[in-house]
């Protein structure tokens, strides 16, 4: 489903929002929340359903690690060493998905070797979600 497609603009969008302000208005602000973010994990999961489960690992992850950084009295690991572990974790996803294929094709083409690795596909949006999720980090610390 297409920002522009007639599903989203007159099924999707209208019926995410009607009953966004719906709960809303019942003074349910949380169930509100989680209703747009399920929609939006649902709106994400209809390009490929394979790698909603990529975005949510993620999610999960970064707020996991939020919740360290901003709990780190009690803790062994300094605030900065989370921050790293954060950092390098969400830059070593995305330079997978990205550079992969690229660096074992000049591998391949460097060593005469031949090297197989399958065609690792670009999930939709991942650099937008990654850096917004070094930002929230970053913000965390």
């Amino acid at each position: 489903m297409l920002f522009n497609s007639y599903e989203f603009i007159f099924i999707f969008l209208p019926t995410v929002l009607l009953v966004f302000h719906l709960i809303g208005k019942q003074g349910h602000h949380r169930v509100a929340i989680a209703w747009l973010v399920g929609a939006s994990l649902f709106f994400y999961g209809w390009w490929n359903p394979a790698y909603l489960g990529l975005m949510l690992f993620s999610i999960l992850f970064n707020y996991s690690i939020g919740i360290l950084l901003s709990n780190t009295t009690g803790s062994k690991l300094s605030s900065k060493s989370i921050l790293v572990i954060g950092l390098t974790a969400n830059l070593a996803v995305l330079s997978y998905y990205k550079y992969a294929n690229f660096f074992v094709d000049n591998l391949n083409a460097l060593s005469n070797s031949n090297l197989i690795l399958h065609n690792v596909i670009l999930p939709l949006a991942i650099s937008f979600f990654t850096f917004q999720q070094i930002a929230y980090l970053i913000d965390s610390y």
